[in-house]
């Protein structure tokens, strides 16, 4: 009882964890390749999302720590101009699609996945309750990838939908991994832009389970959809991007195709609520 109790706490003191997943300076384990319990694939497009033309930009994600606010965020500063108009390549984990086109699976979440998440005893869900998720997206590079997603089971199916959709759509993600312990505790750095679900913390500021908890929420591009909150902004170098008029690849906006493929399944989204406005965020029960 003492170790759970001592579990439980040491997850309630991270409720100063931004929604958006801070990327750790050092490299992420290669994801398994679990079979799959259920896969699905969609014709491609006609023709390849073309590669940006622009010169390639030298960012290291993860490098520069900030200086702590006293709420334990990291300072809010200006966007760097590299990251004004951001597009950087992806990195595979996984090996990409075959032709281009979409697949997914879902599966049980494979032991090693399992301990390279966030999930503990102390979560409000089960492992059993988890599904491991592969799916196709589209870079910012215009090159196809695979991601991984730990989701509820319960979403499972409507998430692969989703991203089925996205991909159709050649909506630009950065990258798709599972969120690593490391990451919660790692100095905030600002610059992470990992579209993520499943991370065992409380909702932000609060005591209560976050919907990410329970596999009930998805952060889609955190860096191009800001959280903001009075003086807040999340991830603390986006403020270019909460000027929502300044259209840009990977933004989430009110009745675009991402809002439409998530309330489609249910989903709500945090960029529609009045304060704070949480753009980059889907929510499968309201929170």
């Amino acid at each position: 009882m003492r170790r759970t109790a001592a579990v439980l706490g040491a997850v309630l003191a991270l409720a100063l964890t931004s929604c958006a997943s801070e990327v750790p300076s050092t490299p992420q384990p290669a994801p398994s390749a679990p079979a799959p319990a259920r896969t699905t694939t969609t014709v491609p497009a006609t023709a390849p999302m073309p590669a940006s033309s622009a010169p390639a930009v030298t960012w290291q994600v993860g490098a520069r720590p900030l200086p702590r606010r006293p709420d334990g965020f990291g300072e809010v500063e200006p966007t760097p101009p590299e990251l004004v108009n951001r597009a950087l390549p992806t990195k595979d984990l996984l090996p990409p699609p075959a032709g281009g086109r979409y697949a997914s699976t879902i599966g049980a979440v494979p032991a090693d996945v399992l301990a390279r998440s966030t999930w503990q005893a102390a979560c409000p869900v089960k492992a059993g309750d988890l599904r491991y998720l592969t799916m196709s997206f589209w870079g910012f590079d215009g090159r196809a990838h695979t991601g991984e997603m730990l989701v509820n089971a319960k979403g499972a199916a409507g998430i692969t939908e989703v991203f089925g959709q996205l991909f159709a759509a050649r909506f630009p993600l950065e990258e798709m991994r599972v969120t690593s312990p490391a990451e919660l505790t790692a100095p905030p750095t600002g610059d992470g832009n990992s579209t993520s679900a499943f991370v065992c913390r409380p909702a932000r500021g609060q005591t209560s389970w976050s919907a990410h908890a329970y596999g009930l929420a998805v952060d889609v591009n955190p860096f191009c959809n800001p959280y903001t909150q009075g003086d807040l902004v999340l991830p603390e170098l986006a403020s270019a991007y909460v000027d929502r008029a300044n259209r840009r690849p990977g933004m989430v906006l009110a009745g675009d195709a991402t809002v439409r493929a998530f309330a489609a399944i249910g989903w709500s989204w945090g960029g529609a609520w009045s304060s704070p406005k949480d753009r980059m965020h889907f929510t499968g029960n309201g929170h």
